[in-house]
């Protein structure tokens, strides 16, 4: 129906075009614009005019409370019908909230899809960028199909999902543009023509200007200068970022005289910079050709400074923009206004006249408005339709249950305009309570009504975190490292350079890059001697800048390629946590399912010392993340499998290293590249009786070497290794445990309340092991602070051998002191 009408709208402005044309006959005797010409012409101002109305009437809805919160495109019109021109099918944007004319104009958003998204339609069928997901004006092209499977991008125009924080856009679009590259000079993948046609697609980037002085802004500019990608950068100008103008935000008051030292050269790479006027139609179109063409052609960056744009509505329905702009400003604005002189302009050449373009403006409007209702009556007739099946179902509660006051919450529910379907669900367990200890049919088909709404509810708002189908690792079973009489004891780096080595030899889509990742093979050596077998393309340096490794990581992702973005300790991936948080998490579940980035960030930490390499945010990692799998292995073999096993899916994770792993010797499999780790299953190391042991990675081997002291003084333990933290202990691994012993203990280098909490909660409350305690469960982490230098930093600021044997005896002294007695009176 969607698509129907995004025809229907085409066909329409192609016919008012053909009809304009024919009345302006006069006009083109001057030969001055061909009548496809005058055609484009017309039709490019019919776009910017349905454009505006659609922020006039969206700002009108959030107003009047029909809508929640609205940002728009206004004042920037034209530039982006200009930019649109040049976007072909296997491009990629990488844009920010404004976008609503370029994406109108690629034919990637009808107006009733915009209205859908401003009043949170569920429907995927209404509002495809995000299901209802996302706030208004932030787009996506569904680039999976349901199963999961990818659809071809070069016949397609692609956008990868808009997020919010501002410039969050900047770091992805390195990764997209840098695709084409590989795409380009990896002679394997010039096969892979769903994804690329000889890397001539161009990755379009927008930003505001004001957002220009975020750090990732700066990142992917001069990493784009670096690698020499095809990006098209815009930025639009309007002179202010919310109230705050231009001289406080940027150097000289303009990015492109700040950025005046990365221009390109005859001699030295860097970018190409251009800047045009928002308000001057053929400038704008000269502009975006010339731009385009350098960065598809010859893959030089771009950024197109795109001054003296309007924002007639102010920054969003939040706020009046008058507050902080001064009359001059406010005239000057309504005089440059991008449509207005885009008007004068047509006038002025003789494309159209003053009757054409009120019959373009009269027809904007009545299209607009008509799509926006019938938006707001598609997302309000099945909201309807469930108050109608729920007070169809109170009508038979009432009869049963007269004294229970459930006619006057029908009624109340009955006679609310425009209800919500909180309000629905609400009124059902508000009457759910009152019937409380009362049985009969009508309740039994209330609380039936009730529990398949919560359950498609559960759809709407709560699924698709993570790969649902075929492609989920989550379905990659054990399978176990073989050894035989020939297999070596080596280091454990050994391992996993052997099963990467294997690993790159069976996914020509696999790259890997990051600071001393490429010549050195990372600084502990663990892909050493790869990019001399495998190539510079595809095991890579750069530069020292976190936010855009990871950003490369998921623009790669995002166009089909594998990669492996190493972060080189865990202490550094503050740098990036915005775009893993705000991203890449949240990815899958804010495009209900149409997108997925499946990068792989490789770290490694825990363990060494001094204040900024030794620390373990675990607590923060596991809040912030919640989308992307959180692997902590114990040695590098199993750290190789959690790798093998996650190239098998297509969602996001972080692997966690053990530093102290790389130098420690352990067998090496014969089936590298082969053998999996499942995730979620944790790993029992010893069986005990008395004592449950619950860690991971280091301080899991500290425990293990505590066990034969343990063992010594009639303590029988039993020691899990979670494995992976998210997802947590899928199969009650632990809580069968506990069962068993009664008492547990869960251990790591976090600070006190950190990932310990965190596998507390799932054990204690969330699997109900608090009904099988018999003695209180423990905690034991580092100290609430960052770890001190040097050997003894590390003893008296993180569990030692000791603190573990100290507070497992202590459980058993509490349990029966006069076989354990007291350590320490």
């Amino acid at each position: 129906m969607v698509i129907q009408r995004a025809i229907d709208l085409s066909n329409t402005i192609e016919k008012n075009s053909q009809a304009i044309m024919a009345d302006s006959e006069a006009t083109l005797s001057k030969q001055k614009y061909s009548k496809k010409r005058v055609a484009e012409i017309l039709n490019d101002y019919k776009i910017a005019r349905v454009s505006r109305e659609m922020s006039l009437l969206g700002r009108r809805d959030v107003l009047s409370g029909r809508a929640k919160f609205g940002i728009f495109g206004d004042g920037k019109e034209i530039p982006q019908i200009a930019m649109a021109k040049q976007f072909r099918e296997g491009d990629f944007r990488s844009g920010y909230y404004r976008d609503q004319t370029f994406m109108l104009a690629i034919g990637e958003l009808t107006v009733e899809q915009f209205f859908a998204q401003l009043y949170a339609n569920p429907d995927i069928s209404e509002e495809p960028s995000s299901g209802g997901r996302q706030m208004n004006a932030h787009f996506a092209t569904r680039l999976l199909e349901k199963d999961g499977a990818w659809k071809p991008q070069t016949s397609m125009k692609n956008t990868a999902s808009d997020l919010s924080p501002t410039a969050g856009q900047m770091a992805r679009l390195l990764g997209l543009a840098q695709a084409s590259t590989i795409y380009r000079h990896h002679p394997v993948l010039r096969e892979h023509t769903d994804f690329s046609v000889n890397g001539n697609e161009v990755a379009f980037g927008t930003i505001g200007d004001a957002s220009t002085s975020e750090g990732v802004f700066w990142e992917t500019v001069n990493a784009a200068g670096v690698l020499q990608v095809p990006l098209v950068l815009s930025v639009w100008d309007d002179g202010y970022g919310i109230s705050v103008p231009t001289s406080y935000q940027t150097t000289k008051a303009s990015i492109s005289k700040a950025l005046k030292g990365f221009q390109r050269t005859k001699n030295e790479p860097g970018l190409e910079i251009l800047t045009c006027k928002a308000w001057d139609y053929p400038e704008l179109v000269q502009t975006y050709e010339k731009a385009v063409e350098l960065a598809r052609k010859d893959h030089i960056p771009v950024l197109v400074h795109v001054e003296e744009a309007t924002q007639p509505l102010g920054h969003s329905s939040s706020g009046s923009h008058e507050r902080y702009k001064s009359e001059e400003r406010l005239e000057w604005e309504e005089e440059y206004c991008c449509c207005r002189r885009m008007r004068n302009w047509i006038l002025e050449e003789g494309i159209g006249s003053e009757k054409d373009l009120e019959a373009i403006e009269e027809e904007a409007t009545a299209e607009v408005k008509e799509a926006k209702e019938r938006a707001l009556d598609s997302f309000q007739s099945d909201i309807d339709e469930e108050r109608r099946s729920l007070l169809q179902v109170l009508k038979r509660v009432s009869e049963e249950h007269r004294e229970s006051g459930v006619d006057r919450l029908a009624n109340e529910l009955k006679k609310q305009r425009g209800p919500l379907r909180k309000d629905i669900i609400r009124t059902a367990r508000r009457i759910v309570r009152r019937l409380r200890g009362t049985t009969s049919l009508s309740r039994t088909e209330l609380l039936q009504w009730l529990e398949s709404m919560e359950e498609l509810n559960h759809k709407r708002f709560n699924s698709l975190l993570h790969i649902e189908g075929e492609r989920s690792p989550l379905r990659v079973g054990a399978i176990l490292p073989t050894y035989s009489k020939k297999s070596k004891m080596v280091d454990g780096r050994i391992v996993l350079r052997d099963n990467f080595e294997q690993l790159f030899k069976n996914y020509p889509e696999l790259v890997t890059f990051g600071e001393d990742t490429g010549m050195m093979g990372d600084v502990n050596l663990g892909m050493e001697g790869l990019q001399s077998k495998f190539g510079e393309l595809r095991i890579a340096d750069t530069g020292i800048r976190e936010s855009t490794i990871l950003g490369q990581g998921i623009g790669l992702a995002l166009r089909g390629l594998r990669p492996i973005a190493e972060i080189q300790y865990l202490d550094y991936l503050l740098y990036c946590f915005q775009g893993m948080s705000d991203d890449l998490a949240s990815l899958h579940y804010r495009t209900a399912g149409g997108q997925a980035a499946p990068v792989i960030i490789r770290t490694r930490g825990h363990r060494l010392e001094g204040i900024w390499h030794a620390g373990s945010p675990m607590g923060m990692i596991l809040n912030g993340i919640r989308g992307i799998h959180l692997c902590v292995p114990r040695t590098l073999t199993e750290a190789a499998g959690m790798y093998n096993t996650l190239l098998k899916g297509d969602d996001p994770a972080l692997v966690i290293e053990p530093l102290n792993a790389y130098r420690k010797k352990e067998p090496i499999p014969d089936n590298l590249g082969e053998f999996t780790v499942p995730l979620g299953i944790p790993k029992v190391l010893s069986d005990g009786v008395d004592v449950t042991i619950v860690s991971y990675g280091p301080t899991c081997t500290i425990a293990e070497n505590v066990l034969p002291e343990l063992n010594d003084a009639g303590i029988s333990v039993e020691l899990i290794d979670v494995r992976t933290l998210l997802p947590f202990d899928r199969n009650g691994t632990i809580l069968k445990s506990l069962k068993k012993t009664n008492r547990i203990l869960f251990l790591d280098e976090d600070v006190p309340g950190g990932a310990t909490a965190y596998m507390m909660y799932h054990v204690i409350d969330e699997q109900g092991g608090f009904n099988y305690l018999d003695s209180a469960a423990t905690c034991l982490t580092a100290k609430p602070h960052r770890t001190a230098f040097a050997t003894d930093g590390d003893y008296f600021t993180k569990p030692s051998a000791d603190d573990i044997f100290e507070a497992v005896y202590d459980m058993m002294h509490e349990s029966n002191p006069s076989k354990f007695p007291a350590l320490r009176e």
